[in-house]
């Protein structure tokens, strides 16, 4: 019978190790979500590379869908290096994810444009982010497992939340790589070829990483239940004995994929194409709001050691439900950047009530032996139906001039959330984390 311990009687860990396992394994992180972001940030670049559209809107459409394909092999990536992080250790999966990112950010490098090879490129365009698509979903589920198993008890809550840290770092990079390349090259060398130059660079950071992440600590949650139920070790049979884990996974997902993808990356496409602000000072509003949404974790995530979970997705859900339509819908009508800058990081502080904890509230809800796959493939699956299509279907109903329709689908999914936090336990009292 496993023996709960709290957090003030479980065996003390040495801080300085723990952040050195923190860092570690975030950093990893940065660069994987540095690569998966440079998509989104250069979208705006690349798009009529590969998509033979004069239409500026049904080129970024077309851009999208890949980026929405993308999420499919989100699961895919959750389930087997889920199951490959259970069996064989978080260090091995972790090496294997990134090095799998640096595969696609390559291919997207060097792909020649449609007017070159035609119909190959924006194929090559697809397999690169279905290659990356496979990365991010075992990234994801092995990281978030990691920094939940090597934080200190107690302080779970603020450790797991540099996940976000480095998924928003990751962002901030590919925006500050835009900003750089924007201020040294034109408009028509960044179209033409300067947007590769992101794809380059995360391909290198990638390799780095990959060779650093060699040499990280196992943590000693996976070391201290290695031999413990081998055959069902990451197993789909496993899984499915916690059915309403697996349901309360997806439940908080809902809401907070579809939430954080809006504010986070469809808001630069959303400013300039619908605000019609110029595409530099949407790079600049973006960045800044998110750096301070990056600040933001770490405290919302220590918050949550000391009031609970819950109060922290409530706050989200409540907030997300209220005033995601009146923040679009003035975003969309404004034409200040100073403006536009508060309403995104509005939504930014709404959206962290889930960003900063939903990693540490999954891993406390599955047993060491299947907690990567437990993680990884029910939050996979709700982000690959959810959130890889936020994008898509905001730029369909653009399309289709029902734009604030997408307004009420957001709030709508947030509201679905907001029931499943309204119901459910407080999972830091009653978590798998803290076990002997």
């Amino acid at each position: 019978m496993t023996t709960r311990l709290t957090p003030t009687a479980a065996p003390a860990v040495g801080e300085k190790r723990v952040i050195g396992n923190v860092l570690r394994g975030s950093i990893g992180n940065l660069v994987e979500w540095y690569d998966w972001y440079a998509y989104a940030a250069f979208t705006t670049y690349f798009a009529k590379s590969f998509f033979p559209t004069t239409d500026t809107t049904a080129a970024f459409l077309g851009s999208a869908a890949v980026f929405a394909v993308g999420f499919l092999m989100r699961p895919l990536g959750g389930w087997m290096l889920g199951r490959f992080a259970d069996r064989f250790g978080r260090r091995s999966a972790l090496v294997l994810s990134v090095t799998l990112m640096a595969g696609g950010s390559l291919l997207i490098a060097v792909t020649p444009n449609y007017h070159t090879i035609g119909i190959a490129a924006p194929i090559l365009l697809l397999t690169a982010r279905l290659i990356q698509g496979l990365s991010v979903g075992g990234e994801y589920s092995t990281s978030a497992t990691y920094l939940s198993e090597v934080a200190t008890p107690g302080k779970r809550g603020f450790y797991s939340s540099f996940q976000y840290v480095t998924l928003y770092g990751g962002q901030l990079l590919a925006l500050g790589l835009q900003l750089i390349l924007q201020a040294l090259l034109t408009e028509q060398q960044l179209t033409s070829w300067g947007w590769r130059i992101a794809f380059g660079v995360g391909t290198v950071a990638a390799l780095t990483v990959m060779w650093l992440r060699r040499g990280m600590d196992e943590s000693e949650s996976f070391r201290r239940n290695a031999g413990e139920g081998k055959g069902d070790r990451g197993t789909l049979r496993a899984l499915a004995k916690y059915p309403k884990e697996i349901a309360l996974v997806v439940g908080l997902t809902l809401g907070g994929t579809v939430g954080f993808y809006t504010f986070a990356t469809y808001s630069q496409k959303f400013l300039e194409n619908t605000a019609h602000i110029p595409r530099r000072q949407v790079t600049i509003v973006l960045f800044c709001a998110i750096l301070v949404a990056a600040f933001l974790q770490p405290v919302f995530g220590r918050l949550s050691d000391r009031i609970g979970r819950r109060p922290l997705l409530l706050f989200f859900g409540i907030g997300g439900t209220l005033l995601t339509v009146p923040l679009m819908t003035v975003m969309g009508s404004t034409r200040n950047p100073v403006g536009a800058f508060f309403l995104v990081l509005a939504g930014l502080v709404i959206v962290a009530g889930y960003t900063s904890i939903n990693a540490i509230v999954k891993a406390e809800l599955f047993p060491t032996k299947i907690r990567a796959i437990g993680v990884g493939l029910p939050y996979a699956l709700t982000v690959a139906i959810f959130g890889g299509t936020a994008e898509l279907i905001a730029q369909a109903l653009k399309s289709a001039g029902h734009e604030q329709v997408f307004f009420w689908y957001v709030a709508g999914t947030v509201l679905v959330s907001l029931i499943v936090y309204g119901t459910m336990r407080e999972t830091s009292k009653t978590s798998e984390l803290e076990e002997r």
